[in-house]
């Protein structure tokens, strides 16, 4: 069983940045693709970024060049750094953590972020 926590979110203004973080509980931390979703009011959940176990990134395009994940194996924590936020990245942002052997997921609670203009 792997319990995610994320922190970090909170209010900021257009072209300012903010560090997410969600810290992960369990083992194998290591393996685990872990990912950061956001969902907006009215809108279906998406994709933000994710990283493999050995570090590989991916990001969705709309965020590209403006945010970074990174995870650090020893804390089993994953962040994401936020620069040049828009009004549009307004969302409750999401941790995702996938055992890629059982392909289990598991989620965190959300944390929110809100971009004033």
């Amino acid at each position: 069983q792997v319990q995610l926590v994320e922190s970090g979110g909170g209010l900021v203004q257009a072209g300012g940045s903010l560090r997410l973080s969600c810290a992960a509980s369990g083992s194998f931390f290591s393996i685990y693709i872990m990912g950061w979703y956001r969902q907006a009011p009215g809108k279906q959940r998406e994709l933000v970024a994710e990283i493999r176990g050995g570090g590989s990134t991916n990001y969705a395009d709309f965020v590209k060049g403006r945010f970074t994940i990174s995870r650090d194996n020893d804390k089993n924590t994953v962040y994401l750094q936020m620069n040049s936020l828009k009004p549009e990245d307004a969302a409750v942002y999401y941790c995702k953590g996938r055992n890629p052997l059982s392909q289990q997921d598991y989620w965190g609670q959300g944390t929110q972020v809100t971009v004033s203009s």
